[in-house]
C-alpha cells in the first residue's frame, strides 16, 4: 500500500515587516539579515491570530465535503499551544465543522513533532485504508523585540492529509529518528519567548542531520545521487545551506550542483515568512515543490530537526500531477500588507499572551476566514467569519 502526502496548504498572517527595515532601525548592517541569515521578510502576527486560527485557514484550503467525511484524526504539531490541557486541534475541528466523530490531539517536541505527527498518520491509515488524517504544523516563533533571535521570528501553518494512494508524494518505510537531552532551545512554562543558544544549537543541528543521514545511508546503500533533492527544516535559510554543505563539503560535481540549485528553491518561501517552527520543513518543501521542475518519481530527502533534541532523516517519491495539490503560495504572498517597524512592535506587544483578564480585540480588519476575538472568563473565543 502507498500512503504519503496527498494534498498541502500554506497560511500565514495578513501582515508583514521588511527585514531590511527591521535592520535600519537597530543599527544593523541589513546584510547580516538578508545574507547572513537569508531572511528577507518576516511575517507579524496580530492579536487577532493564533495557532487555531492560522491552522484552521490552512485546512481550510484542502477540505471539500467529500474529503472531510474520511478525516478520521486531526493532530496538530506545534511549539506554540495555547492551553497546557486541552488540545488546539479540538478547536480546529470545531472551527472546521468536522464530525464529532474525529480523534483531536496535540504533539509536542519543538520545531520536530509534526514528522512524528506524519508517522503516526502513515501508522493510522496502515491499519485503517478507508481513513484520512489531517496534520496540521501551526507555529509563532517569539524571541522577543530587539533581541539576537528577533530576525528569526516568523509565523504561519502547513497543513497536510496523509493517505494511501496520495497526490504528492509516497512516503518510502525507511526513516532513521536521532534523540538526545540537550539544551539548545527551550521555553519554559512561565515564558512566551524562546530561550536558545544559537551557535550550540546550529552545531547540533548539523551533528543530528550528518547522524540521521549516515545512519540512513547504511540502512539502505543509497548514494546522494539518488536524490532530487534534500529539503530541511530552516529557521532562517541559511541553516539549510549549513546542514547541505556540511555533507557536500568540497564537493562541485552535477550531484552537488544540482542539490544546492534545489536548495535556493526549497529556500524561496521561507525567506518570505521566516520561522515557522514545525511548519518550517514542510513550507520548504512546498517551495521547492512550487519552484522547480521536478518530475514525478524522484525521490526527495527530508531531514526534521527539534531542539531539544530530536531530528529525523526519512524519504519521498513525487507522484505524477503533485504540482496540483497545493495552494498557490507565491501568489497568496504578494497580497499581504506591509507594516512599519513601529506598527510590528506594537502588534508584538498585543498578543494575548498570558494574560488572565476579559478583552475582546477588534476583529473588523482581520481578512483571514478565523479570527481569535479575544477571552473571557478565561476561555479564548474564536469565530468563523
Amino acid at each position: 500500500m502507498r500512503i504519503g502526502i496527498d494534498k498541502m496548504a500554506f497560511a500565514t498572517t495578513n501582515d508583514y515587516l521588511d527585514l531590511v527595515e527591521l535592520a535600519k532601525e537597530r543599527g544593523v548592517d541589513p546584510n547580516k539579515f538578508t545574507i547572513g541569515i537569508g531572511q528577507d521578510l518576516q511575517a507579524v502576527v496580530p492579536p487577532t491570530q493564533d495557532i487555531v486560527t492560522l491552522g484552521a485557514t490552512a485546512a481550510k484550503k484542502l477540505l471539500t465535503p467529500e474529503l472531510e467525511k474520511n478525516i478520521s484524526t486531526v493532530i496538530v504539531a506545534t511549539e506554540s499551544g495555547i492551553d497546557n490541557s486541552k488540545a488546539s486541534a479540538i478547536y480546529i475541528k470545531h472551527l472546521l465543522g468536522l464530525s464529532d466523530f474525529t480523534r483531536t490531539v496535540e504533539m509536542k517536541e519543538a520545531c520536530y513533532s509534526a514528522t512524528a505527527a506524519i508517522q503516526f498518520a502513515k501508522g493510522v491509515v496502515a491499519l485503517n485504508p478507508q481513513e484520512t488524517v489531517l496534520v496540521i504544523a501551526a507555529d509563532i516563533a517569539r524571541y522577543g523585540l530587539n533581541t539576537p533571535g528577533e530576525v528569526t521570528q516568523g509565523a504561519g501553518a502547513v497543513a497536510m492529509l496523509i493517505s494511501q494512494n496520495p497526490h504528492i508524494l509516497t512516503l518510502e518505510d525507511t526513516t532513521v529518528a536521532y534523540s538526545k537531552d540537550i539544551m539548545d532551545f527551550w521555553r519554559p512554562l512561565y515564558a512566551t519567548e524562546a530561550l536558545v543558544d544559537g551557535k550550540y544549537s546550529t552545531n547540533v543541528y548539523i551533528e543530528f542531520f550528518l547522524q540521521t543521514f549516515t545512519r540512513y545511508q547504511q540502512l539502505t546503500g543509497r548514494e546522494l545521487a539518488d536524490f532530487a533533492a534534500l529539503t530541511f527544516h530552516m529557521p532562517f535559510t541559511k541553516m539549510g545551506k549549513k546542514g547541505l554543505e556540511e555533507l557536500l563539503k568540497d564537493r562541485n560535481d552535477e550531484v552537488a550542483q544540482r542539490l544546492r540549485t534545489q536548495l535556493t528553491a526549497s529556500q524561496l518561501f521561507s525567506r518570505q515568512v521566516g520561522n515557522l517552527y514545525t511548519g518550517s520543513l514542510y513550507l520548504s518543501l512546498m517551495s521547492l515543490l512550487q519552484n522547480s521542475d521536478l518530475r514525478a518519481g524522484s525521490r526527495i530527502g527530508l531531514f526534521s530537526y527539534g531542539s531539544g533534541a530530536e531530528g529525523e532523516f526519512y524519504t519521498g517519491i513525487l507522484e505524477d500531477g503533485y504540482e496540483h495539490y497545493m495552494n498557490n503560495i507565491q501568489e497568496e504572498l504578494k497580497h499581504r500588507h506591509q507594516v512599519s517597524v513601529a506598527e510590528y512592535e506594537k502588534l508584538f506587544s498585543s498578543q494575548l499572551g498570558m494574560n488572565d483578564r476579559d478583552i475582546e480585540f477588534d476583529v473588523t480588519n482581520d481578512p483571514l476566514p478565523f479570527v481569535l476575538k479575544g477571552q473571557k472568563d478565561h476561555q479564548r473565543i474564536y469565530e468563523a467569519k
